[in-house]
């Protein structure tokens, strides 16, 4: 469809329609032309902002009005987060308006009775963290972009993070939703209960919409007992047969505490405890790596049992060669930091094609093997291969370094091709947007994807609501 505001600048469609919008969310709350200026796309698209122009409400009701005024008109909608999407999801064309709802940010007061929070989706979600642990409660949800990233966004990507294990992604942790629809009409359930079995779940449709279907405006999310004991441990594995062994005993011998599972490749692991890197807590040269982590409630059992399962993994048919227990909560973060650290791997690869799929835990050493002797095949090309991820919910990320961007989609073929393959998603956590639009056919079925665009239709029937993203 053609945007109303797709005239040139200063056009009186556009004029007319911005002045309308700032009547409503107040003039110094719609920027355009050189406002959006050096104004970046998100932290991974360095590209100048093009839409034709932000708009910043400060209220549901605002968000509505805006909403039926862009809906009457046609004009396309793209609601934006704390900008940290990594599939384009928020990216915008000339004609088209961005909604920002970063001056929606208010964090209720913490429901200790019921361990829930209503928050607004601009609220950051560090600070909904912060306030959850002061009334000694954990929101269930987190990951890297913690410091940046919004509630709204989180939700809108379902995100998932280090914790999926323990809590679930970020569906399982929202019991209400405030939603404005396409046409302004305001759709709101925000209970502080779990149980509701009053009809359709309808907070579901919008979690993991990416934005496509309605605008999440405000939450009701469940909180969990915030932990007193934290045991963190790396080990080093000459086979991958071991690693699945290990989750399985620490599953049942942890008694329901294991909150992480990470698994690192070799390559990736010595990449980040190589020269100038950090310390490597086990031995470097082994083909895989296990980060686990337990969060309990009684510190001194909690970690005689810690320990005396890692060591029981040193031992028998399937053991560990190597292991190391954080002694401080300095050496935790340090282990964390061989995890989540990117910055050698972006010195190593300027040009880098990342990906984020989910797999059985079955398939996980023969997809690795299956991509290495694939891009070696189809994309010589290559110079890097590094794979890690949250093996314990089944999540591998992957990143591939490229002499050339124009090689990417040689690497998706070969990528995703294995995946679909393997019965697996292309992706775990981050979404579809643009990125991955074309390839979605890899991991839903015609059916499926054709009830996806039904959904669309009845929600959004003029389409205006961040179209192109997903469905394409």
């Amino acid at each position: 469809m053609t945007s109303e505001l797709a005239g040139p600048p200063g056009s009186g469609a556009r004029a007319d329609l911005l002045a309308r919008i700032a009547a409503i969310v107040g003039p110094t709350n719609v920027l355009s032309g050189p406002q959006l200026s050096g104004r970046a796309v998100d932290a991974w698209c360095l590209e100048d902002t093009a839409a034709a122009a932000l708009v910043r409400p400060g209220s549901t009701a605002e968000v509505s009005a805006v909403m039926e005024l862009c809906h009457a008109a046609g004009q396309v909608v793209i609601a934006e987060g704390g900008r940290t999407n990594l599939v384009r999801g928020t990216k915008a064309g000339l004609g088209e308006i961005l909604l920002s709802l970063e001056r929606m940010n208010h964090i209720g007061p913490v429901d200790v009775a019921s361990a829930s929070i209503m928050v607004e989706a601009g609220a950051i979600v560090q600070r909904v963290q912060e306030a959850a642990q002061a009334e000694d409660l954990r929101f269930g949800v987190d990951f890297g972009a913690r410091g940046s990233a919004t509630i709204g966004g989180t939700l809108a990507m379902n995100a998932g993070g280090i914790q999926v294990l323990r809590y679930g992604s970020a569906r399982a942790q929202v019991l209400g939703l405030e939603v404005v629809l396409a046409d302004g009409t305001v759709i709101e359930h925000l209970v502080p209960y779990a149980k509701d079995n009053t009809g359709y779940d309808l907070k579901q449709l919008f979690i993991g919409s990416e934005g496509t279907l309605g605008i999440i405006t405000r939450a009701s999310l469940k909180l969990v007992p915030h932990p007193t004991s934290v045991s963190t441990a790396f080990l080093a594995f000459s086979a991958f047969a071991g690693i699945p062994h290990l989750l399985r005993r620490l599953s049942r011998g942890l008694a329901g505490t294991l909150s992480s599972f990470e698994v690192l490749w070799g390559s990736f692991y010595d990449l980040n405890t190589g020269e100038g890197g950090m310390r490597a807590p086990v031995q470097r040269g082994l083909p895989y790596y296990v980060l686990c982590e337990a969060e309990g409630f009684d510190v001194t059992a909690d970690q005689e049992r810690f320990e005396r399962l890692i060591a029981e993994a040193l031992e028998g048919p399937h053991a560990a060669v190597d292991a190391a227990i954080a002694q401080s909560g300095r050496e935790r973060l340090d282990f964390w930091r061989i995890r989540e650290d990117f910055e050698a791997e972006i010195r190593l690869c300027p040009v880098l094609a990342d990906f984020d799929v989910s797999l059985g835990v079955d398939a996980m050493e023969a997809f690795g093997e299956a991509l290495a002797a694939a891009l070696k095949r189809e994309v010589p090309e290559h110079h890097a291969l590094h794979i890690f991820g949250h093996m314990g919910d089944g999540n591998l990320h992957i990143g591939i370094g490229l002499p050339d961007a124009r090689i990417k989609p040689k690497a998706e073929a070969v990528v995703y091709g294995l995946v679909s393959q393997m019965g697996g998603a292309i992706s775990a956590e981050h979404g579809i947007g643009l990125t991955k639009r074309a390839w979605l056919g890899f991991s839903r079925k015609p059916e499926e994807i054709a009830l996806m665009r039904r959904l669309k239709a009845a929600l959004d029937p003029k389409g205006i609501l961040n179209p192109g993203k997903v469905l394409g």
